[in-house]
């Protein structure tokens, strides 16, 4: 198969779906630190994450119950794992598991932890650069 004409550039947006919005937009607003952007008639809340936006809807009557996600990741800069670490804990967060690992950027300091919603979360820091290759 040929490649494709486009390529992909970053993660434009996320989904959640939750049984308590405002429980889950308080917890990315003031834990995670990120911006409302917008909330809709429909339901969905819309919070900024850089170039990206993370968005919450509420879990609806019809809808199967369950997890979509394994777990996503927003890259962090600076990364301070003791303050990181010490704002998830004074918040409640679960955290799971902490260390490094490969990512976008390659290889780097990682944690991971729930949100209210027992999604898991990765807070990424910055990168060796060292990325890997197929050819390698």
């Amino acid at each position: 198969m040929d490649a494709p004409g486009f390529a992909v550039k970053f993660i434009d947006h996320i989904v959640l779906r939750t049984g308590d919005v405002e429980k889950m937009m308080a917890f990315y607003k003031d834990v995670v630190g990120l911006k409302l952007e917008r909330r809709t008639d429909a339901g969905l809340t819309q919070l900024r994450a850089g170039q990206c936006l993370l968005d919450i809807v509420p879990v609806g009557d019809r809808d199967q119950p369950g997890r979509n996600v394994e777990h996503f990741c927003f890259r962090v800069d600076p990364f301070d794992m003791d303050e990181i670490r010490a704002r998830l804990s004074g918040a409640g967060a679960e955290i799971v598991k902490e260390g490094t690992g490969y990512g976008a950027e390659g290889r780097g300091p990682n944690i991971y932890f729930k949100d209210p919603d027992g999604n898991v979360v990765e807070f990424k820091g910055p990168s060796d650069g060292k990325l890997y290759s197929m050819a390698e």
